[in-house]
C-alpha cells in the first residue's frame, strides 16, 4: 500500500485537489513570466532600459521562481518611477499635471512626453512617449504590480513555496513528502485551503497584470505598423 494511502486513507479527493491547484499555479506563473518578458522587450527597445528577460527554472522551487519574477517586476517599477521623476523634473508643473489628467487627449500627453524623451534619449519616437503614457496613466504601477508582488511573496512563503515546480511529474508520494513531511491529515487540509485562497487572488491579479501589459504591447504594434 502507498504511503499516502496509509496516511490519508479518507482523503483522496483533497490530495488530487492539491495536485490540480499546484498545476494551476504553475500555468499562471508561466503566463506571467511570458507577459513580463513582453513588457521588458518593449521597455528595452523603446525606452532605453536594460532589463534582463527571465525564465522559469524547472529545477527550482515555487518560492525561488516567485523571487525571480518579483525581482524583475521591482525593476520595472523602478523604471516607471524614474520616468515619472524625469517628467516631473523637466516639465513645467502645468504640463506635468496634464499627463495625469483623464480629460486630456492622449495624443497631447504623448506629445508632451516626447519632448522629455528627446532630451533624455537624444532622440525619441512617438512610440516611446506612448509607452510611457500608457504606464504612467494607468494603475499598472500603483496597484497592479504592487498587488502581484505581494501575492507572489505570500505564495513563496506558504507551505507549498518550497516545492519544486517539476515535482508534479514525480507523483503524489513525492508531493506529499515535499509539502508535509508529517503524518497529520489536518496539515493537508490546511495546505489545500491556503493554496485555494492564494491561487484565487493570484489568478485575479495576474489577469489584470496581463491585460495591462497587453494594452501596452498592442498599442506598440499598432504604432509601428
Amino acid at each position: 500500500m502507498a504511503l499516502s494511502d496509509l496516511l490519508y486513507p479518507d482523503n483522496p479527493k483533497r490530495k488530487q485537489e492539491l495536485i490540480n491547484l499546484h498545476q494551476e499555479l504553475l500555468d499562471c506563473m508561466s503566463t506571467n513570466f511570458h507577459a513580463t518578458n513582453e513588457l521588458v522587450g518593449v521597455l528595452n527597445k523603446h525606452l532605453g532600459c536594460t532589463i534582463t528577460p527571465i525564465e522559469m527554472r524547472e529545477s527550482s522551487t515555487v518560492k525561488e521562481n516567485c523571487e525571480i519574477i518579483i525581482q524583475v517586476m521591482s525593476e520595472i517599477q523602478h523604471q516607471v518611477q524614474k520616468i515619472d521623476s524625469d517628467m516631473k523634473e523637466k516639465l513645467e508643473p502645468v504640463l506635468y499635471q496634464k499627463l495625469y489628467d483623464i480629460k486630456e487627449p492622449e495624443l497631447e500627453k504623448i506629445a508632451i512626453a516626447q519632448r522629455v524623451f528627446s532630451i533624455i534619449l537624444g532622440e525619441a519616437t512617438s512610440t516611446a512617449a506612448m509607452v510611457a503614457i500608457k504606464l504612467l496613466g494607468s494603475n499598472f504601477l500603483t496597484l497592479t504590480v504592487s498587488k502581484l508582488i505581494g501575492l507572489l511573496a505570500a505564495i513563496g512563503a506558504s507551505v507549498l513555496g518550497g516545492v519544486s515546480i517539476t515535482i508534479i511529474g514525480l507523483g503524489l508520494e513525492m508531493i506529499l513528502h515535499a509539502i508535509l513531511g508529517a503524518v497529520e491529515r489536518s496539515q493537508l487540509l490546511t495546505a489545500v485551503k491556503s493554496y485555494e485562497k492564494h491561487l484565487a487572488e493570484f489568478k485575479a491579479a495576474s489577469e489584470k497584470y496581463q491585460r495591462a501589459i497587453h494594452e501596452v504591447t498592442s498599442s506598440v504594434r499598432q504604432q509601428v505598423q
